[in-house]
């Protein structure tokens, strides 16, 4: 090939740098102005947000959209209904808008001549009771805020919200401190001014702020900056022991050796505690929005149940964020997303999580294992999987998440969390059977979700990418395997993977430490493996004894007991769960019905439940005969000690 000539080369540089200078100057002038986004949380104690916006605008008609498909939620939950004091504003003059009669998410009005901006106001107020599923729920109590963005802000449509630029600022009431992993630009006593981000990011970066508020570092060798930032009801709230630190110090040196890269800068462990919140997590790429009950660092029962929560959220930074499913990624947060693959984006994640919380220390290989004791046994007690396939609970997601918890057993809910576990538990002991355990799937992991460190961005898949670097981890017909379980309608639950990890699912009649501490936690009885049933256990209260779920086929419902019945004796006395479990253990000697008198909306009577077998509880037992392959699962893969910087978690 002849080579060109020097001058040649010259006038091809030449032109390509007028190029680049041309396109830089083409997207200088069509580029979209930052809209100023102006936040104020002063009376979040009252439970009102305010907000005002600046939002360029050209003469003529404009739609302004309020959030709706919120990543991470799947489903339609941006809270409408708590958006209030709506107004539009334009060179000083009021500005009529309108709702659209179909989309209640949009809201359209008329820029007049001679504008360039549209000025909006509004509030959003945050519900008060902690089981309003509505935008997740309390956002502040009188202590502490969550301000997730999305909250308090309208964006125009037809753009992107990667092409959306925001200039955030913030005011909080006096005292309050704050964390974020949004960049801060400047501070002040009176607020704080943000680094100028997309929508995008925005929207992906919360902020949590309280009068009782700590920084927690979490300092790994040769990782960017980690920390936990709490915000609590008291002082004592958000405390945390040199042991419960250095445990989520190893988490995050853990599950960077899982997947073994980064994608994000820095990372915020965002924890509210608070007994006024819901408890629940959101994933974010560079943070976590985390709430558990006030007391979740300090007593045993709440540490246990909140144990897998900073760990479930922190892996969807790999696996939800970084890559996630291509029908759950949309330009903007009007489109809607489709959930089929959720299986994956929550069902991997729970099961990497679960994991995590042992290898990290924040759970113990017997905590852990019965844990997966409850989930294995609540899915082999759901009669609702003979005509739900798991493959629908995940289409049906946006619907099932605010189902009531009555005939959850037979409806189904969200299972592709839960049962994904299962699932996800067989395919690492097929990868590891398969390989004579030179293979895992944490090899996976670092194959998928791994890639180039670096800053967030989204590499999205299909179930045929999933399958694929299976099949190079491990070849086997991973296609069949994932297709059989997420569409059968077999009566129980997928226990090959616990069996072929060396262990089994037994009851009997030593209580489940995790039930135990579910009980405890969220003041229920569950009898769900005997009688087949749960009930709220809260003495002194109007719903005291009140069924939770009835399971159909069980001894319970063969009685004709219904949920939303309340129990108001057992054997002629007054229910207790004391008095209950004594009906259990006496019927199992006696050998004779136990008779419950029921008030079913006002009318009482007398079912007679013919149960004989005592109290029922599950856990794991070894089976000697095969490899544990549950404790090589959930062993520890980086050493102890993690280096941590001296000093004390700072105020």
């Amino acid at each position: 090939m002849q080579r060109p000539s020097p001058k040649k080369l010259v006038l091809a540089s030449l032109l390509a740098i007028l190029l680049v200078v041309g396109g830089v100057l083409v997207r200088s002038q069509s580029a979209t102005p930052p809209i100023a986004l102006s936040v104020d949380l002063r009376e979040a104690p009252r439970r009102i947000f305010h907000a005002r916006m600046m939002i360029p605008a050209t003469p003529g008609p404009l739609t302004l959209l309020y959030p709706e498909w919120i990543p991470g939620e799947h489903g339609p939950t941006g809270p409408i209904t708590n958006l209030t004091g709506l107004k539009f504003t334009a060179a000083g003059k009021p500005v009529a808008w309108r709702r659209d009669d179909v989309n209640m998410f949009a809201f359209h009005c008329q820029v007049p001549e001679g504008a360039s901006a549209v000025e909006v106001e509004l509030d959003y107020v945050s519900p008060s009771d902690k089981e309003n599923r509505e935008g997740r729920g309390p956002a502040a109590t009188g202590q502490l805020a969550v301000l997730n963005w999305n909250f308090v802000l309208l964006y125009p449509q037809g753009k992107s919200t990667d092409d959306l630029t925001y200039r955030a600022t913030l005011r909080l009431p006096e005292g309050w401190k704050f964390g974020t992993a949004l960049p801060v630009a400047k501070q002040s006593a009176e607020s704080i001014e943000f680094a100028p981000a997309s929508l995008t990011t925005l929207v992906d970066s919360p902020v949590i702020a309280g009068i009782h508020y700590r920084r927690v570092p979490l300092p790994v060798a040769g990782l960017p900056s980690h920390e936990i930032d709490l915000a609590g009801e008291s002082e004592a709230a958000v405390e945390m022991s040199p042991g419960l630190r250095q445990e989520y110090t190893q988490l995050v040196a853990e599950s960077t050796a899982l997947f073994g890269a980064i994608h994000y800068s820095d990372y915020h462990f965002l924890l509210a505690l608070s007994d006024h919140v819901r408890s629940s997590g959101l994933e974010h790429h560079e943070s976590s929005d985390n709430r558990l009950p006030e007391r979740a660092l300090l007593d045993d029962a709440p540490r246990k149940l909140g144990a897998g929560l900073l760990p479930h959220e922190f892996v969807h930074s790999w696996n939800g964020k970084y890559r996630r499913p291509r029908s759950l990624t949309t330009p903007d947060f009007h489109q809607p997303m489709h959930g089929e693959l959720l299986w994956v984006y929550e069902g991997l994640t729970s099961y990497l999580g679960d994991i995590l919380a042992p290898r990290s220390g924040l759970l113990t290989p017997q905590e852990f294992r019965e844990n997966i004791a409850r989930i294995a046994a609540s899915l082999d007690h759901r009669p609702g999987r003979t005509w739900r396939p798991l493959a629908d609970t995940a289409i049906a997601a946006q619907i099932l998440y605010s189902a009531p918890d009555e005939w959850s057993s037979w409806r189904r809910g969200t299972d592709f969390y839960e049962e994904s576990v299962l699932i996800w538990l067989e395919a690492d002991t097929l990868i590891r059977q398969q390989t004579q355990g030179r293979r895992s799937l944490d090899d996976f992991c670092r194959l998928f979700h791994g890639g180039r460190s670096g800053p967030p961005e989204v590499k999205t898949y299909t179930f045929e990418d999933v399958v694929a670097t299976l099949n190079e981890v491990a070849p086997y017909d991973w296609r069949a395997f994932f297709t059989a379980r997420l569409n059968s309608t077999a009566p129980g639950a997928p226990l090959a993977g616990l069996e072929g990890s060396g262990w089994r699912l037994v009851y009997n009649e030593k209580p489940n430490e995790f039930i135990a501490a579910v009980e405890k936690e969220r003041k229920i009885t569950d009898f769900s493996f005997s009688l087949g049933l749960r009930l709220r256990r809260e003495n002194g209260r109007p719903d005291d004894g009140t069924l939770l779920d009835v399971i159909p086929g069980m001894p319970a419902a063969q009685a004709g007991l219904a949920p939303a019945m309340k129990l108001l004796a057992v054997n002629g006395r007054k229910w207790s769960p004391e008095v209950l479990n004594e009906a259990l253990a006496a019927a199992k000697s006696r050998r004779a019905p136990i008779e419950l008198l029921v008030d079913n909306m006002g009318v009482l009577r007398t079912y007679s439940v013919n149960y004989i077998g005592g109290e029922r509880y599950p856990h794991l037992e070894r089976v000697p005969a095969r490899p544990d392959l549950l404790s090589e699962i959930i062993k520890a893969r980086v050493g102890q000690p993690v280096p941590q910087a001296a000093g004390k978690p700072q105020p």
